[in-house]
């Protein structure tokens, strides 16, 4: 199978997130996109940071309707914080008959040598850069495993939702009804 690894902290998962999954399964002809829900980035704050099994149970509602995009706990069983190079190491020896496509945004294209072992990482798999407002790729200088593509732009972040959610205002139009549900069950970012 050819799979996409569509990786973040999803917090909370958003019909952003969902509908560019929706593209990507369907323009790059992938067999299925895995929302991998990060535990720790090693990049970010942790601050905010809902539970890593609230944020998981999150991306299953969002996408309990979704043909070929699957929520992933894969990094949960992995050592922190969740190094991309590890996770796809680790995913090539526990899946061996299947090709993973790592599926990242422009801003982290264009910090991608913030990363530890980008270069193997640049080396060894094909990488899918989908654009993100504010931050411009040269594809003319782009390594041969990687490609930009041209989604539309979500505008939308997880970071907006909670403000939102914080401050007592609607998101009814930027997340699944069964994902505002579960937030305010759970009293999740108030």
């Amino acid at each position: 199978m050819l799979i996409g690894l569509f990786g973040g902290s999803f917090n909370p998962v958003h019909k952003g997130h969902v509908s560019l999954a929706r593209n990507l399964l369907a323009r790059e002809h992938l067999d299925e996109v895995w929302f991998m829900v990060s535990p720790q980035n090693p990049l970010k704050k942790q601050t905010d940071l809902a539970d890593d099994n609230d944020r998981l149970n999150m991306v299953r509602l969002a996408l309990e309707n979704e043909k070929g995009l699957k929520a992933c706990d894969y990094e949960f069983h992995l050592s922190r914080p969740s190094f991309t190079w590890n996770t796809l190491e680790a995913l090539r020896r526990d899946y061996p008959g299947d090709e993973f496509v790592l599926l990242i945004g422009a801003d982290n294209w264009c910090n991608i040598d913030r990363w530890a072992r980008y270069e193997e990482i640049i080396s060894n798999y094909r990488i899918i850069v989908y654009p993100r407002d504010g931050y411009p790729v040269d594809t003319t200088q782009l390594p041969t495993t990687v490609r930009m593509v041209d989604t539309p732009l979500y505008n939308v972040s997880s970071t907006e939702i909670r403000q939102r959610l914080a401050a007592g205002k609607s998101v009814t139009r930027l997340i699944d009804k069964s994902v505002a549900s579960y937030i305010t069950r759970n009293r999740l970012y108030f």
